[in-house]
């Protein structure tokens, strides 16, 4: 009977599995995603969520532990400096499969294993009038985002000229007063000389 037996054999032996399961773990580690099959995919993402968790840890003795079984100081240091504090406040599920379809040759299922924190890329199938559409929105977008720039740049000036012009009247206001003080007093002293020969 197989009781209590969990987990894949991948058609190796107990060895090859191992080194299997650490070199695709120290890939993810690395790299934050891996292009495998969906048995390798799922047999290695609880292990290399372990591994992430010992990082998580941070202590000497879940780095002896994460050594053990990664057999990569570089790995490790990577993944105890960088990978595991982008993940302190997740409290687990740090990676997520993403299917690809069939592999040409045997039609094995393909799958991304990627770490969360990246980004998703999909793989889809677009129609051509799609494609003609959303090429043309862009630009339609593009255009009425340069008349809005413009527009504002033709207030931004009109504003500027404006207040340009409010400061030389302001500046300009006492020479003015003083200019029609001095006609008026010119005024005043032509009429009492034009006053005094009649009197």
């Amino acid at each position: 009977m197989r009781h209590a037996r969990t987990g894949k054999k991948l058609g190796r032996d107990s060895a090859h599995r191992k080194a299997l399961y650490s070199n695709l773990a120290g890939q993810l580690i690395e790299h934050g995603r891996i292009k495998t099959t969906i048995t390798k995919a799922k047999a290695v993402k609880p292990i290399a969520e372990q591994m992430i968790t010992l990082g998580r840890r941070g202590d000497i003795h879940a780095r002896r532990q994460a050594v053990a079984f990664l057999r990569s100081k570089d790995v490790v240091h990577k993944l105890f400096a960088e990978v595991a504090p982008r993940f302190a406040d997740r409290p687990g599920g740090y990676s997520r499969i993403i299917k690809l379809g069939p592999r040409y040759g045997d039609a094995a299922e393909m799958v991304y294993l990627e770490l969360v924190d990246g980004y998703v890329v999909f793989k889809t199938k677009v129609k051509p009038e799609v494609e003609e559409t959303a090429a043309a929105a862009p630009a339609v977008e593009e255009t009425d985002a340069s008349a809005e720039a413009e527009t504002a740049d033709a207030e931004a000036a009109a504003a500027v000229e404006t207040d340009v012009a409010d400061e030389a009247v302001a500046d300009d206001a006492p020479a003015l007063e003083a200019e029609a003080d001095a006609e008026g007093a010119e005024a005043e002293a032509a009429d009492g000389d034009a006053a005094a020969p009649s009197a």
